[in-house]
């Protein structure tokens, strides 16, 4: 590995080192303004992680590095890092008396937009923690859209191709330079995050809920101010509010940008987009079927529960209204597939994503036909363009690395002593960054804050690969990546 990429990777961490130390001063004002003294542990963590970040920024100062996919692989891991340990230094600190390996996991839950929580009493909770949490799932959902969008496509490792901007086609970008891309994202994405909080404050919620909830709705992050999240609420319209943003949000940003910049509404018939609604709708509508006839639970009502904890799970935000695992086996089976399989490329939606089940379906067709017609030249196809070889190769590795690593984790979960759902439920729901599990324990109605450190080391990794899209991380840890 070469030296100066390196440099250059301590570089970019040291910049968003900078930006999470003044980010940490929000916090410390609002503990400030509600008398709480957790605002000097934020004060007194800004100053130094900006003291240190500020340092490393000009020990590493250099001219522009020469990019390159090993320099991409290796600043995407770097950054993700960073962001996790430097947002877990006030949860550590704080007084709500984390141990380290606690605060990391919720700084990386926070950052991966998991939602996964080891916090219990989050009603009486310093605000200033409950916003630092937030924010942290705000900031990642915007790594995340980029990451998506423009990294992971160049790494080759399964990600979308570039999305093109005058057409629906998802083979360029959706704008000549990344700067305009930019900017037209950022304002999408506080646009959506300021009409979510205004619908949320104006359906019941207070300033301080609507805020939060607005950013972890946004980031699909899941993070709530209270331990029975949305049932806290017990509002019908919040949660079909809820439903929709979530539902928005995990759509391909870019092609947000379409809609809203260009007026383009042919942008939505993106198969992805197609499929993902799709699945939506008919996991929900045979959910509340089954709501209706097995507990007698009126059909507005089955079919408004139904729909925002389905969506909660497919776009991998986490938000629960009441223990659906309540329901019956057939919705706990759902709510387990739905753990799998989540939204769309391009959104700050994780899982599997939609694309990935689009391309599998045409290779699985294609490779079909041509049993019968083994001289035939079928092509896989998303949508209008053909999908290259080497895609499709990414694709199958990264289905079969996701369910290794996943069988993995589960084993280690079972080694460590944990019964069968709550050890494949946990190592799923933080590889797909979902949020809770199933079970007694991590499941709608617990958290994670009963499993010992080993556990909460796993499930952070098995959090971050699954951001990272798995490949990305595991490739830095091949011995070939850091040869010269």
């Amino acid at each position: 590995m070469n030296a100066n990429l390196i440099r250059h990777a301590v570089h970019l961490a040291a910049i968003l080192g900078l930006y999470l130390s003044g980010a940490m001063l929000i916090p410390a004002l609002v503990d400030l303004y509600y008398g709480h003294p957790d605002w000097q542990v934020f004060a007194v963590t800004a100053f130094m992680s900006g003291a240190i970040s500020s340092t490393t920024f000009m020990a590493t100062r250099a001219g522009p590095p020469p990019f390159s996919k090993k320099f991409g692989f290796l600043v995407v891991n770097v950054l993700w890092i960073v962001f996790s340990i430097v947002g877990a230094i006030p949860l550590w600190l704080s007084s709500v008396k984390l141990d380290f390996a606690q605060a990391l996991f919720e700084s990386v839950s926070a950052v991966t937009t998991t939602g996964s929580t080891v916090i219990v009493g989050l009603d009486d909770a310093p605000p200033g923690l409950l916003l630092w949490r937030s924010l942290l799932s705000w900031f990642g959902g915007i790594g995340i859209v980029v990451l998506g969008l423009f990294i992971i496509p160049y790494l080759r490792v399964g990600g979308m191709s570039f999305f093109k901007m005058e057409s629906s086609d998802t083979s360029d970008k959706p704008f000549a330079r990344l700067a305009s891309f930019g900017r037209a994202f950022l304002v999408v994405y506080v646009s959506i995050t300021l009409l979510c909080a205004i619908s949320y404050a104006m359906l019941g919620m207070n300033r301080f809920d609507a805020i939060n909830h607005a950013m972890t709705t946004v980031a699909t992050g899941g993070f709530s101010t209270h331990d029975a999240s949305f049932g806290y609420f017990s509002s019908i319209p919040l949660l079909w509010a809820s439903t929709f943003f979530m539902t928005v949000c995990s759509l391909p940003f870019s092609i947000l940008i379409v809609l809203v910049v260009r007026g383009r509404l042919d942008a939505l018939r993106d198969p992805q987009i197609i499929v993902f609604l799709g699945y939506l709708t008919a996991f929900s509508v045979a959910v509340a079927a089954y709501h209706r006839l097995a507990n007698g639970v009126e059909f507005h009502l089955a079919l408004t529960y139904a729909f925002f904890n389905i969506t909660s799970i497919l776009s991998t935000t986490g938000y629960a209204s009441e223990d659906y695992s309540l329901w019956g086996p057939f919705v706990v089976m759902v709510a387990f597939i739905c753990t799998f399989i989540g939204g769309c490329s391009g959104s700050t939606a994780g899982g599997m994503k939609a694309y990935r089940f689009v391309v599998l379906f045409n290779a699985i067709r294609s490779a079909l036909n041509k049993l019968v017609y083994p001289n035939a030249i079928y092509a896989v196809r998303y949508g209008k363009n053909t999908v290259d070889a080497d895609v499709q190769r990414a694709i199958l590795l990264f289905f079969i690395t996701y369910i290794l690593l996943w069988v993995f984790g589960s084993l280690v979960m079972g080694a460590l002593g944990y019964d069968l759902v709550t050890a494949v439920s946990a190592v799923i729901t933080c590889l797909s960054n979902v949020g809770p599990g199933l079970g007694s324990l991590i499941g709608p109605a617990g958290n994670f804050s009963t499993l010992q450190d080993p556990e909460l080391y796993l499930l952070s990794l098995m959090m971050l690969l699954g951001r990272l899209e798995v490949l990305t991380v595991l490739v830095v840890l091949t011995p070939i990546f850091w040869k010269q």
